[in-house]
């Protein structure tokens, strides 16, 4: 088959019809990392009676346990879809061993550091090369963590990256027995027994987690743990990116809380930051919670026209510009 790039192999998979809306399926094999057989599923979205005018393009990042259903329901719901009816060029990531992209070969060592390092600068180089300009960029939870790490690691270059809009996401919440070395090693331990950690089993979500990205964040967040990998830290790097960054919370999120999404847009060097907590208090219509954030009815009046507008002018509307977090 044809490679639909001139980069590197990418096999067109399918291209069907989903109503009003396009859907192509891209399957990409980098040959960037140590691993070889990586393969990255990445979904199109679009218009149909709109193909020959393509608009800004959009990368949209799942986060853990999830795959591109968290962005666009087999009936055309989503944020996906919405933005792509709103005349922006919609691409889905999946990240390795996720919905349609298959496993690796050494999926169960798959991290965060692998995701940023090799595979996102792999999606922006095809997607550049696709519609011809940087694209926005927006991540859930994990997703926006590895925005986050491909950025402050200075893997994913900014000329690739027109804004970067972070849902839920966060890496400050402190979890102290895991600063007691035994605690920390004792769940190293026993982590390593598992190939994965199941999303079904664990009620988390429909997809697995490799295990390697649980021990990875073990290392984050023990005693003397950092946002990083060996010889780079990605906390410290984040100071000196300067794209445009929004920052998402929402105010019923327990697992990440507002506070600590807003220490990681602070962390930024970018002099266009915004912030904006998803609560009552700050005149939304429900406390949100970290799934219903995106996901929810609520959301679709609330959150997604808020993220068209952040698209479409790098900036919240001036009656969003004043939230606070809790």
């Amino acid at each position: 088959m044809q490679s639909s790039s001139e980069l590197f192999p990418v096999a067109l998979m399918s291209a069907e019809l989903r109503g009003d809306l396009s859907e192509d399926v891209y399957r990409l094999k980098p040959g960037n990392s140590p691993d070889g057989t990586v393969e990255l599923a990445l979904t199109r979205l679009g218009l149909h009676q709109q193909e020959s005018r393509r608009g800004v393009p959009v990368i949209l990042l799942h986060g853990s346990f999830s795959n591109r259903r968290f962005w666009y329901s087999p009936k055309g719901l989503g944020l996906g879809p919405y933005l792509a009816r709103a005349g922006f060029d919609v691409w889905i990531a999946e990240m390795r061993g996720h919905g349609l992209s298959p496993r690796n070969r050494d999926y169960r060592h798959n991290r965060v550091a692998d995701y940023a390092r090799y595979d996102l600068p792999a999606i922006a180089e095809f997607v550049h090369e696709q519609a011809g300009q940087a694209a926005h960029w927006i991540g859930h939870s994990l997703g926006g963590i590895i925005l986050a790490a491909a950025l402050g690691g200075h893997y994913l270059g900014e000329e690739r990256v027109a804004s970067a809009a972070l849902f839920g996401s966060q890496i400050s919440r402190t979890y102290w027995p895991l600063k007691v070395p035994p605690v920390e090693w004792g769940g190293r331990f026993l982590l390593k027994r598992f190939p994965a950690l199941s999303g079904p089993g664990l009620k988390r979500g429909p997809e697995d987690e490799p295990i390697g990205l649980a021990l990875e964040t073990l290392r984050w967040h023990g005693l003397f743990g950092r946002f990083g990998e060996p010889g780079r830290d990605w906390w410290a790097g984040l100071a000196s990116v300067t794209v445009p960054v929004l920052a998402v919370a929402a105010r019923a999120d327990h697992q990440d809380p507002a506070w600590a999404c807003r220490k990681l847009l602070e962390q930024f060097g970018s002099a266009c930051r915004e912030f904006v907590c998803l609560g009552k208090k700050y005149g939304f219509s429900d406390d949100f919670g970290h799934i219903e954030m995106l996901v929810s009815r609520p959301a679709q009046t609330d959150v997604w026209p808020l993220a068209e507008h952040w698209l479409r002018h790098q900036e919240l509307p001036e009656s969003r510009q004043v939230a606070q977090p809790a």
